[in-house]
C-alpha cells in the first residue's frame, strides 16, 4: 500500500481517509482509531524504555518509565517526521548490532559457529534433552508473582489443531496490524518519489529479516545458558544459595522483573522456582551468559533504540493527527503554521505523560500491549485502506461503517474475552481480537458501500491515478 498513498499526496492516514472518501465523519473516524491504536502501542514502547531505565538506574520501574519519556521527547521535539526517519536510521543500526553480537558471541563461545542463524539446530537438540532431565512443563509453579512466569513449555513443540490455527492466526494479524499502523504507512510520505517508496520497503522488509531471522537462535542460546549444568552459566539444578549470590540474579531481583524461591526448601533451584518476566530476556541476556559489561550496555542501548524509534513515529503520528486532521482540518482551517505546530507539541508532551502514567500502571505486558495495538489498527483501518486503493466502488458510506462497526465490533471482543471473563471463539484469545474486528469491517463496507451510490467520476478517476505509478502526486496541486 505505501507507493500508492505515496502517490496520493496526503501526508497523514486520516488527511488520505478523508480525502479519499471525502468528508469529515471519516476523517474522524480514522483519527480515533488511529489515537487508540498508536496510543496503545506508545505505552508498550514508553514501557520498554522504563524496563531498560530501571535496570540501569536501580530505581523503580514506575520511576523508570518518566526517565524513558524524557528521551524519547527529545528525541520528537527537535525536529518532524522527516527528521525522526533519519535518527531511525541511526538507531537502527545501533540495535541490529546490539541484537546480532550477542548470538554470535554465545554461538561461537558454545562451539556453534560464527552463523548461529543456520547453526542452531544442535543447541536446539541440547535445549530438548536439558527439558526432559529438567522436567520442564512437568514441573509446575507452586507460588506466583504478579508479572513473572516459571517456564512450564518446551522449547520445540509441534502444534496442531487448534495451536496452529492460532499460531496461523497471531501471524496474520502482526501482517494486518502492520500494513494498518499510520505510523509506519507516514514512513513513506517522506520519500522524494514513488519509486524510492517502492524501493524503501524493499529494504525495509531486508533489514526486518535480518533482525526476524535472528530471533529464534538468541531464544535457543539464551535458553540453553540457563538450563545446561556443565554451562558456568547455567542455574536449574544448582545450588539456591550461590544463584541467589549471582550479581545479574540480584540486580534483576531489585527491580521486580526476576525472582527465584525455595518452594519445595531442598536447597536447590529448580525450574517451577525461577520465575522472569519475558519482556527482560534479550536485555538479560549477555548477563546470562557471563558476556563482557560492555556488550550488556551495547544491548541496553539497542533496547532503548528500538523503543525510541517506535515510539518517536507513534508520538508524531498521534500529535499530527490531532493538530492537522483534528484542529486544522475540521476545526480551524484558518489555523497558520506556527498555530499547528505549537498544538503538535503540546500534545506531543501530553500524549507522551499519558502514555508514561498507563505505562506504569502495568496492565499488559509490551507483548501484549504491541498485540493489541496491531489488532485495533488492523480492525478498523485496513479495509478502508485496501479497498480504497483498489475498488473505485467504495464510497464514504461504506467506509465509515466499515472503520466504526470493525473498531466497536473488535473492542467490544477484546473486552469480553479478557475482561469479562468470556470464552474465545474458535482460539481467537485477546491477542487474535483484530480478525473480529476485520470480518466485522469487511462485511459492513461492502454491504452498506452496495446499499448507497457510487463515489462521483472525479473521485474514481483520482483513484485511477493514483494506481500510476509515475507521475507527479494525486493531490500535488492543491494539497
Amino acid at each position: 500500500m505505501a507507493p500508492y498513498l505515496r502517490k496520493f499526496g496526503c501526508y497523514t492516514v486520516p488527511d488520505y481517509i478523508g480525502t479519499r472518501y471525502g468528508g469529515n465523519t471519516a476523517r474522524l473516524c480514522a483519527v480515533i482509531v488511529l489515537v487508540v491504536a498508536s496510543f496503545t502501542y506508545v505505552t508498550a514502547q514508553i514501557n520498554a524504555t522504563g524496563t531498560i531505565s530501571s535496570r540501569a538506574l536501580q530505581i523503580p520501574f514506575e520511576v523508570g518509565v518518566w526517565f524513558g519519556l524524557l528521551g524519547i521527547l527529545l528525541c520528537s521535539m527537535l525536529g518532524g517526521m522527516r527528521a525522526v526517519t533519519w535518527t531511525q536510521v541511526a538507531q537502527y543500526i545501533v540495535l541490529i548490532i546490539a541484537y546480532v553480537v550477542p548470538v554470535i558471541w554465545m554461538s561461537n563461545k558454545q562451539g556453534f559457529g560464527l552463523i548461529p542463524q543456520i547453526a542452531y539446530g544442535d543447541a536446539v537438540a541440547r535445549v530438548m534433552e536439558l527439558e526432559v532431565i529438567q522436567q520442564v512443563g512437568a514441573l509446575k509453579p507452586t507460588e506466583a508473582f504478579a508479572g513473572l512466569r516459571a517456564l512450564t513449555v518446551e522449547h520445540v513443540t509441534a502444534g496442531t489443531g487448534l495451536a496452529s490455527w492460532k499460531f496461523v492466526t497471531l501471524a496474520f494479524m502482526m501482517m494486518a496490524g502492520t500494513a494498518s499502523l499510520p505510523h509506519i504507512l507516514m514512513r513513506y510520505f517522506t520519500t522524494p518519489s514513488v519509486r524510492e517508496a517502492r524501493q524503501s520497503v524493499a529494504w525495509s522488509l531486508l533489514f526486518i529479516f535480518l533482525l526476524y531471522f535472528t530471533a529464534p537462535a538468541l531464544a535457543t542460546f539464551t535458553k540453553l545458558q540457563v538450563l545446561d549444568p556443565n554451562l558456568a552459566t547455567g542455574i536449574i539444578g544448582k545450588a539456591f544459595a550461590d544463584v541467589a549470590a549471582l550479581d545479574w540474579i540480584q540486580k534483576w531481583s531489585n527491580v521486580g522483573f526476576l525472582q527465584i524461591v525455595d518452594s519445595n526448601g531442598d536447597g536447590i533451584l529448580q525450574i517451577n522456582e525461577f520465575f522472569m518476566r519475558g519482556d527482560i530476556v534479550v536485555l538479560a541476556t549477555p548477563e546470562i551468559a557471563g558476556l563482557p559489561f560492555v556488550i550488556s550496555g551495547l544491548v541496553a542501548a539497542g533496547g532503548m533504540a528500538a523503543a525510541m524509534s517506535t515510539a518517536d513515529g507513534l508520538l508524531l503520528a498521534i500529535a499530527n493527527a490531532l493538530s492537522h486532521d483534528l484542529y486544522y482540518k475540521m476545526i480551524d482551517p484558518t489555523a497558520d503554521t506556527r498555530k499547528r505546530l505549537v498544538a503538535a507539541r503540546v500534545l506531543l508532551i501530553g500524549i507522551g505523560a499519558a502514555g508514561a502514567l498507563v505505562a506504569s500502571l502495568k496492565l499488559t505486558s509490551i507483548l501484549g500491549a504491541v498485540a493489541w495495538a496491531f489488532n485495533f489498527a488492523a480492525s478498523g483501518l485496513f479495509f478502508p485502506l485496501v479497498l480504497g486503493i483498489w475498488w473505485k466502488r467504495a464510497n464514504r458510506q461504506g467506509a465509515i461503517a466499515g472503520m466504526a462497526l470493525g473498531f466497536l465490533a473488535g473492542t467490544a471482543y477484546l473486552i469480553y474475552v479478557r475482561f469479562l471473563g468470556g470464552e474465545p471463539w474458535i482460539g481467537l484469545d485477546h491477542l487474535r481480537f483484530g480478525i473480529v474486528g476485520m470480518a466485522v469491517s469487511l462485511v459492513a463496507m461492502v454491504v452498506v458501500t452496495r446499499m448507497t451510490e457510487e463515489p462521483d467520476e472525479e473521485t474514481q478517476k483520482m483513484v485511477d491515478d493514483m494506481r500510476v505509478p509515475r507521475g507527479a502526486s494525486v493531490l500535488a496541486s492543491e494539497h
